[in-house]
């Protein structure tokens, strides 16, 4: 059993021990906690929750609203809803904060609470540490008389729908004159309630879904990787598709498969909405330290800056603002785009896209030549309990420490437009190890040097 707890929110497992998984003790203690954080930050007694179609989901979602109105809360629920929807929701509320009900990309077994501040923004490492600290000491909850209320809430989808359409780029007369037919994967969760709707909106008649019953039992593991595909890429061929498209359980991943059922590949989800974004709005760009050099490229084609931030979302919101950038996210399929709001939206990124992708007027797989072709080779080490992960970075580091790196996310070390990045993730217990090149035999090897390198290291 797992339980984390990051600037991704509260992650774990379900079952097993309190404390060592997501259970209700655990729910009630860190959702408590929140509580009273958004009661002293903000001073209003309202939040906004919504849930992905994970099989714990009902439940976690009980444990929530009722040690909420506990607090003396009042809960606005969106119910079976995805995180771009929750965080525009919060400011239209004005609510005190968000929680959303998802474990993201992971397996059927994790859920998690993402929590938000009152601007539907994730909230940061201090305020996160702020809520740790509550969940270890005595609460206070509500007379009887000062419960929370609860109201449920089901409008959001047309507006996050409306909201998006009203963008001044997302161009509804190009998409519907492409006539697009398009295949998409939503992993049996709540994109198969979200993406039917917003492609009949942008002008797309023919939709071919598969895996779109939002039950939760995911039909694949629910991560939009390559390996994870292939039903969509098979149906892309299959239907003679232009385009495929995958989100995972809580719709602020996105990726494309090409016409010929070829990947387009996650991490230029963002490059091609970027570059879409940059001719049309000059400004700068941001990512996160395991992302694509590619934006790089094209930003700087451009004549704009790119800049780096830690991954993280939270991390990357906070660079965009403070490089005025007007378009960002992560190399995962994330598209944050500051007109919309500060947060991941696949809602959005897929209106950017389609606007694109209908002006360019050729095909996905020739939109994806146009970029610099760089492969990323992704890996991981499994952490046990005896491992000290900043000792070992520091030795790697050491003995790199001539090449140029950064410390700002544990390891990153550049090889002129080649690089590697180690990192503890946020949301699993694991290392990851990503490298990228301008072929996926460097980049492997790159990778493998690297763990070569951190298996001498901890058994010398």
């Amino acid at each position: 059993m797992s339980l984390i707890k990051s600037i991704s929110g509260i992650r774990g497992t379900i079952g097993g021990l309190a404390g060592q998984g997501l259970t209700p003790p655990d729910v009630v203690k860190f959702t408590a906690a929140y509580g009273k954080w958004v009661l002293e930050n903000s001073g209003i007694n309202k939040i906004v929750i919504g849930r992905d179609a994970r099989i714990s989901g009902e439940m976690v979602r009980n444990l929530v609203v009722g040690t909420l109105q506990g607090m003396g809360i009042d809960v606005i629920d969106l119910g079976l809803s995805t995180t771009p929807t929750v965080e525009i929701a919060v400011p239209l509320e004005k609510a005190g904060g968000g929680i959303i009900i998802t474990a993201s990309h992971n397996p059927k077994q994790w859920n998690a609470l993402k929590l938000l501040n009152n601007y539907g923004e994730f909230i940061s490492a201090s305020e996160g540490e702020k809520v740790l600290e509550y969940a270890e000491n005595d609460l206070t909850f509500a007379d009887v008389d000062q419960l929370g209320s609860l109201t449920y809430n089901d409008t959001y989808l047309q507006k996050h729908i409306d909201a998006v359409l009203a963008l001044p780029l997302v161009d509804v007369a190009a998409i519907k004159k492409a006539n697009f037919t398009i295949a998409i994967d939503c992993v049996n969760s709540t994109g198969g309630l979200f993406l039917p709707p917003l492609l009949n909106a942008l002008g797309v008649q023919t939709i071919f879904p598969i895996h779109c019953h939002p039950d939760g039992h995911f039909a694949h593991n629910p991560e939009p990787l390559p390996e994870n595909l292939q039903d969509l890429a098979n149906e892309v061929i299959r239907t003679k598709a232009h385009l495929g498209i995958a989100v995972d359980p809580d719709v602020d991943r996105l990726c494309f498969v090409c016409e010929d059922g070829q990947m387009f590949g996650e991490e230029y989800t963002l490059v091609a909405v970027a570059d879409f974004v940059l001719q049309n709005t000059p400004g700068n760009t941001v990512s996160n330290l395991s992302s694509t050099r590619a934006l790089r490229d094209v930003t700087e084609k451009m004549g704009a800056n790119y800049h780096a931030a830690a991954v993280g979302e939270v991390n990357v919101v906070n660079m965009m603002k403070a490089t005025n950038a007007i378009i960002g996210g992560e190399g995962n399929g994330g598209v944050i785009y500051p007109a919309s709001h500060y947060g991941r939206d696949a809602l959005v990124g897929i209106a950017l896209f389609l606007t694109h992708l209908a002006k360019f007027g050729k095909t996905a797989s020739l939109l994806r030549a146009s970029y610099p072709a760089y492969f990323i080779s992704k890996n991981k080490i499994t952490l046990t309990d005896d491992m000290d992960i900043d000792a070992l970075l520091l030795k790697v580091e050491e003995k790199y420490k001539a090449q140029p790196h950064s410390t700002i996310d544990g390891l990153k070390i550049e090889f002129d437009k080649q690089w590697v990045h180690l990192r503890k993730s946020n949301t699993e217990p694991i290392i990851r190890i990503y490298s990228e090149a301008n072929s996926e035999f460097v980049a492997q090897n790159l990778a493998e040097k690297i763990i070569t390198d951190i298996k001498e290291i901890l058994y010398p």
